[in-house]
């Protein structure tokens, strides 16, 4: 793990920038910033309408009742690649297309949910006894004592 780090830190953005000497060597100087800017901003409007639509399937998630775990994997891609193209260079930016690919969020939210699912533990709380109307709400027909913690305690 301390070594994925390190790379993530150190060698990626040497990488990123040996690439961007070598795009600028072969267009120019201004064509390779004109380029990266260009890239930035198309991506940003992906990572904006990709965010859009997770957020509303996340919502209708939540509505019907589902577990929105499929969802939440998709916002962690789009977020990711939101994060990959606020750093500069061809390499993040070509990851955080391709995290922006419905198809590569699909492999990732497979990848993830398979590995967690053993991990993970869920408790749904549920309701099964019959519903009352009393004075014009419903209410549930059992009855809810509430117990003070310190009552029949000797005060001082």
């Amino acid at each position: 793990m301390f070594l994925l780090i390190v790379s993530l830190v150190v060698v990626l953005p040497l990488i990123e920038l040996y690439i961007i000497v070598q795009v600028g060597q072969q267009v120019g100087l201004l064509p390779t910033v004109a380029l990266l800017i260009a890239i930035s901003a198309v991506g940003t409007s992906l990572v904006k309408r990709e965010g859009l639509r997770v957020y509303k399937d996340f919502t209708a998630a939540i509505q019907r009742g589902e577990e929105p775990s499929k969802q939440i994997v998709h916002g962690v891609c789009v977020l990711a690649a939101g994060v990959f193209l606020f750093a500069p260079g061809f390499i993040s930016d070509a990851l955080a297309i391709t995290l922006l690919l419905p198809p590569t969020r699909a492999l990732a939210t497979k990848l993830v949910l398979r590995r967690s699912r053993s991990k993970i533990t869920v408790i749904r709380a549920t309701h099964s006894g019959p519903i009352v109307e009393t004075r014009g709400t419903l209410a549930s027909s059992f009855d809810v004592i509430d117990v003070d913690p310190h009552e029949g305690e000797n005060k001082q």
